[in-house]
């Protein structure tokens, strides 16, 4: 049990350095190698490096629609999990009797869409290249955003929920090669300056691993009442 929270405090502490580690990334962009770039000749944060990246890749609209579409399973696996909670909720007929680690995922799914909206209005990179002749906000990824907040937490309620080892790794390994794909298809798509891929990747991490601590927390403490419950009894 001490090992558990150990462990927990230390996935606490590693998810406030990454999103630290993305608070300071979005100010550094906003102040380092800031140049003109783009279509519409925005401002651009680390210019060189992400013109350069840019003409390594290329712009390649078929990946940028595949992982495009693509980005819709994630959308699908937020459903799934909300249809569980809704289910729990109809059968225990309480919110409070709904597997705490569900609530919190929707609350952790309500803050990242949050994120998401929040860059929309406020935006601090533009794309590389204009989408259908509209030069949209490009930091950070929005897509970038959504798989590596949700992806994992399929992997985590799969470890959590399903006892068969095999289906388990089977979860594991499309968690990990769809998450893959989906970065990698961003960065070559050329759809977003290498770092809106960087600062989804810091913001997402940080958020899941805060999200995995409070579900973690919730259940160590539960099994801990439970456990004093049962020696008052004894």
């Amino acid at each position: 049990m001490k090992d558990n929270r150990k462990d927990n405090r230390k996935r606490a502490l590693l998810g406030i350095m990454l999103l630290a580690a993305f608070v300071l990334w979005t100010i550094l962009i906003q102040h380092i190698d800031v140049q003109r770039a783009g279509p519409h000749e925005t401002d651009i944060g680390f210019a060189t490096f992400n013109i350069w990246f840019h003409r390594v890749t290329g712009v390649h609209m078929l990946v940028y629609t595949i992982t495009d579409w693509l980005g819709l399973i994630p959308i699908i696996i937020c459903m799934c999990f909300g249809l569980l909670g809704f289910t729990q909720l109809a059968k225990r007929r309480s919110l409070l009797r709904v597997d705490p680690d569900i609530l919190l995922l929707g609350a952790y799914y309500v803050l990242v869409v949050l994120g998401y909206l929040l860059f929309e209005m406020i935006p601090i990179n533009y794309r590389p290249i204009l989408i259908e002749g509209s030069l949209e906000a490009s930091y950070p990824s929005s897509t970038t955003l959504l798989v590596l907040s949700v992806m994992p937490t399929l992997k985590y309620q799969a470890d959590r929920r399903i006892a068969n080892p095999m289906v388990k790794n089977a979860v594991t390994v499309f968690v990990i090669a769809f998450s893959a794909f989906m970065v990698i298809g961003r960065l070559v798509s050329g759809v977003h300056w290498v770092t809106d891929i960087i600062g989804s990747v810091f913001l997402s991490s940080g958020l899941f691993l805060i999200y995995q601590f409070l579900a973690d927390y919730t259940c160590l403490k539960k099994v801990h009442m439970k456990s004093e419950t049962s020696n008052g009894v004894q």
